[in-house]
């Protein structure tokens, strides 16, 4: 039957030759050929397929698969194939054979059961034993939810294998898990069953001609693009996804997933790594492209909840109560709507902003990635005089428009100020703008703009990056994996977060309009936000809780205001004290707590006085400084990068001497407490933070510890019951001389001890954070409403 499906193509002129089908056949099988994405992209661009290749020397047939019964399922399918079409240059009598064949070579099957795969196995030998063609490999397309993977991939590893010599190419659609965790289950499963280079995650955006072609544009354009392609030229990055239809009918998905999930982690996500990753020798080589992409991934800086904004559109609660059968006071924490922003801390990118955008019920469908450069002419003649496309006062940016909006189809744009970019002629052609048309406030004229010459939905393209084994344009484990480490912690961060309601269209005016201020993002228009939990205590409920702990002075907020609350005192106290002594000797402690206090100071406090403060570390883990389990690695990264103390005012502790650590013999803590005597004047700390543990302890001083609790030694060696164990710590009695002491108090997890503190006495050795008492200076606590009230 085979054969003769190629002999009537071979006769109408589709094939050179029947001798030249030599390379082999594949097989290609569709699970959930009849749900909604095979009928909408996936038959379409498996025949496309089939068009392109008819001649390349492979044979193909189509098996399309799901759990209907045979007959059903075949009749349902068939429909989806007798509307497939040709592309408009393909001549008519070509397109009606070629589709005639196509649905010759393609039939349907129920996959249920491991025996179904085990018949699905014979019949594809079978069928090339009697027409004597070699394997080349298999296709196996999963247009299933995730749940069902695990089963059909232990079905495919144990009876659907091709033979040895025969690849296998197993495509998988998004979802790829919920968050970390999830994606790492999952892709531990799959895993047991397929090699890496076997599996294909699909992300349709990289299929998008004007997403698939950033790379290749930055690779072309070299000469142009290396002098100006970094922080010190681009002003900031825009990556947008805007959407006018709303969730209805998918609330049971988006109720799951939101639009960070949805969108920003993988399709605006995988823009962003095209746009920052260095780029390799050869960018045809997918080993290479997703080694720096990985790279990219690591220079990101990590996001907290005030690096998004978010909203929700209104009618999305009623549409949830509906579809999902909730009750009328069932609040839905979704967003609809979100506004990231980026950062990446690599030499080329920092301090550069990228913007991640999308959202639904929004003015206008569009999609586009906007490199807008730093504007630094200034143009003496008035602009009526100028040649205005050419002018270097305009605006300077390189778009690449992915589609819809007011152009209506995928598209690169560089201005004509900045450059005339190299495109390849043969995919790629200069195409003459509208002139009542604007894109970003400027006419199309000021353009250089560039269109596909022949337009290809994503699904086409990335089905034949399949055939065609391009990696490079698919999601490798390390890729996804990275990814979900990113956005993990802002996904944790915002579960509760409020959102900002919006009517939905036009009608959404500004309220969805956000700006950058120091780091972070927030929406411009400060109107009241509608809480969409309106049962959530708040701060003003808490105004008589008392104002002492442990009889010292305590500060309570929740941990956002109570961060900005400390970190202000903080930069008070050290201005002061350089007023009054010209310097100022501040001890930190390591652990989690003070990271967004480090966070809080590097972008926020552009007075404090770094120039005039020296920083003490209160503990060390016995690890290289360079480890992430060192508090100074922890230090360094969230605030020395960032602000400017004299690299002579930083003081690591010694834990690392003679290449080994925290060793007697190399006298580190001595070394540590002769520097603290030289520079810090009676040895007296103008100001230690620090934290409290669990059990009690604090810097690096536990319960019932030998070192530190009593005595004249200022710094001593001890013992964590945590790995890692050896730690270096100021002592008790060297704490205790500081000027001021601040204790910060985060997290529902510190509630018991939060609790036990309150009532128990001076006892360092059962709670050595009750031995805090400055002989001469303050104490104060700055405990969080969680850890006070649970």
């Amino acid at each position: 039957m085979l054969k003769r499906v190629l002999c009537t193509v071979l006769f109408m002129g589709a094939l050179p030759s029947l001798a030249e089908v030599s390379q082999g056949h594949i097989s290609v099988v569709l699970l959930g050929a009849t749900g909604d994405l095979a009928k909408k992209y996936l038959w379409q661009g498996l025949f496309q397929l089939y068009m392109d290749q008819v001649s390349s020397g492979h044979s193909f047939t189509f098996h399309g698969a799901a759990l209907t019964a045979l007959e059903p399922g075949q009749r349902l399918m068939f429909d989806v194939l007798k509307k497939l079409a040709c592309p408009p240059d393909e001549s008519p009598n070509r397109c009606a054979v070629l589709k005639d064949q196509f649905l010759k070579l393609s039939q349907y099957h129920q996959l249920k059961t491991a025996e179904n795969y085990t018949a699905l196995n014979r019949e594809i030998e079978t069928l090339l034993r009697q027409e004597g063609l070699k394997e080349a490999g298999r296709i196996f397309y999963f247009s299933v939810p995730p749940f069902a993977y695990t089963e059909i991939a232990r079905h495919i590893n144990s009876s659907c294998r091709p033979p040895p010599g025969a690849w296998l190419r197993v495509v998988l659609e998004k979802p790829f898990g919920h968050d970390l965790e999830s994606a790492q289950q999952l892709a531990a499963e799959l895993t047991s069953f397929f090699r890496e280079e076997e599996m294909y995650r699909v992300d349709h955006y990289l299929g998008k001609q004007a997403v698939a072609h950033i790379l290749p544009f930055r690779d072309q354009n070299r000469q142009f693009l290396d002098p100006i392609w970094n922080r010190h030229h681009v002003e900031r990055v825009e990556i947008v996804l805007k959407e006018t239809v709303d969730a209805k009918g998918r609330t049971s998905f988006y109720e799951q997933y939101g639009v960070i999930r949805d969108v920003l982690q993988n399709h605006l996500t995988e823009a962003l790594m095209f746009l920052t990753m260095e780029l390799p020798a050869n960018v045809s080589r997918a080993e290479e492209v997703l080694q720096c992409k990985l790279q990219a991934f690591q220079s990101l800086r990590g996001l907290e909840k005030n690096s998004a904004v978010l909203g929700q559109y209104q009618a999305y609660a009623s549409q949830v109560q509906e579809e999902l059968q909730k009750t009328q006071d069932y609040i839905s924490t979704t967003p609809t709507f979100a506004g990231v922003l980026i950062h990446s801390d690599s030499l080329r990118w920092e301090g550069v902003p990228f913007l991640l955008t999308s959202g639904k019920a929004l003015d206008e469908r569009v999609g586009y990635v906007r490199v807008l450069f730093k504007n630094r002419a200034y143009c003496t003649q008035s602009e009526t005089l100028r040649d205005a496309g050419h002018s270097q006062c305009k605006a300077k940016q390189i778009i690449f428009y992915i589609g819809h909006g007011a152009l209506n189809t995928p598209a690169v744009l560089v201005s004509r100020n900045l450059f005339k970019p190299v495109m390849p002629e043969g995919s790629w052609r200069e195409t003459v703008g509208q002139s009542d048309l604007h894109i970003f406030g400027q006419p199309l004229s000021d353009y250089y703009v560039y269109s596909p010459v022949k337009e290809r939905d994503a699904y086409s393209v990335l089905i034949s990056n399949i055939y065609h084994a391009r990696k490079d344009f698919f999601i490798t484990t390390e890729n996804l994996l990275a990814s979900w480490g990113f956005w993990t912690p802002l996904l944790d961060s915002i579960s509760h977060q409020p959102l900002r309601l919006y009517p939905g269209g036009v009608e959404n005016q500004h309220l969805l309009d956000f700006e950058m201020v120091s780091g972070e993002v927030a929406f411009a228009l400060a109107e009241p936000v509608e809480l969409l939990n309106p049962n959530r205590l708040m701060p003003s409920d808490f105004r008589t809780i008392q104002s002492k702990f442990r009889q010292s002075p305590l500060v309570s907020a929740w941990s956002e205001d109570l961060i900005s609350l400390l970190a202000s005192d903080i930069e008070k106290t050290a201005s002061r004290t350089v007023a009054h002594s010209g310097q100022f000797h501040l001890a930190l402690s390591g652990g989690s707590s003070p990271v967004v206090l480090f966070q809080r100071l590097a972008r926020h406090h552009y007075a404090f006085p770094w120039k005039h403060t020296h920083i003490w570390l209160v503990d060390e883990r016995c690890v290289p400084l360079t480890d992430t389990e060192s508090n100074f690695f922890s230090l360094h990264k969230h605030l020395l990068q960032s602000v400017r103390v004299p690299y002579f005012n930083v003081h690591p502790m010694p834990v690392h001497l003679n290449q080994r650590l925290c060793v007697e013999e190399d006298r580190g803590t001595e070394l540590y407490a002769k520097e603290i005597m030289a520079l810090v004047a009676n040895a007296s700390f103008d100001l230690v933070l620090l934290g409290v543990g669990t059990d009690g302890h604090t810097a690096s001083l536990f319960p019932q510890s030998e070192n530190g609790l009593e005595g004249a030694q200022t710094v001593v060696l001890t013992e964590s019951p945590v790995k890692p164990h050896q730690r270096m710590s100021l002592s008790l009695p060297l704490i205790n001389k500081a000027r001021q002491v601040f204790v910060l108090v985060l997290g529902k997890g510190k509630h018991d001890i939060t609790t036990l503190l309150s009532r128990v006495g001076h006892e360092p050795r059962k709670w050595p954070i009750s031995g805090i008492s400055p002989s001469s200076g303050q104490l104060v606590w700055y405990v969080d409403y969680e850890a006070l009230l649970g």
